[in-house]
């Protein structure tokens, strides 16, 4: 096999689920390029709603998994600087992965 690389619980299944499913889409659409289509006033304007939602949805005890997901999926549609959506679409796989860990660990 090859060294340990992850050592967040879950996180190699995870990778390696996401690199089965990279491989899906390569053999179906091939290597791809697009447009970002990110960072205009009115993505601007869904995050800092979605970043509201989201803080008012803890603050009451109701914030959920999909909450935080579309907090940094909303996040990462409002950037323009391509370092700064790297980083916001790290922190959106990063989400999912926590989120199904979650699932993991509670589905019999």
């Amino acid at each position: 096999m090859y060294p340990t690389l992850f050592t967040t619980p879950g996180i190699r299944q995870f990778a390696e689920e996401i690199d089965q499913e990279r491989q899906a889409q390569l053999a179906k659409f091939g290597d791809q390029h697009h447009p970002d289509g990110t960072g205009n006033k009115s993505q601007q304007d869904d995050a800092d709603r979605a970043r509201r939602w989201c803080q008012d949805a803890f603050g009451s005890g109701y914030g959920t998994w999909a909450d935080i997901l579309a907090e940094e999926v909303a996040e990462a549609f409002a950037e323009r600087d391509h370092a700064k959506l790297r980083t916001e679409l790290i922190q959106v796989a990063a989400v999912c992965a926590a989120w199904v860990s979650d699932i993991d660990r509670r589905t019999p």
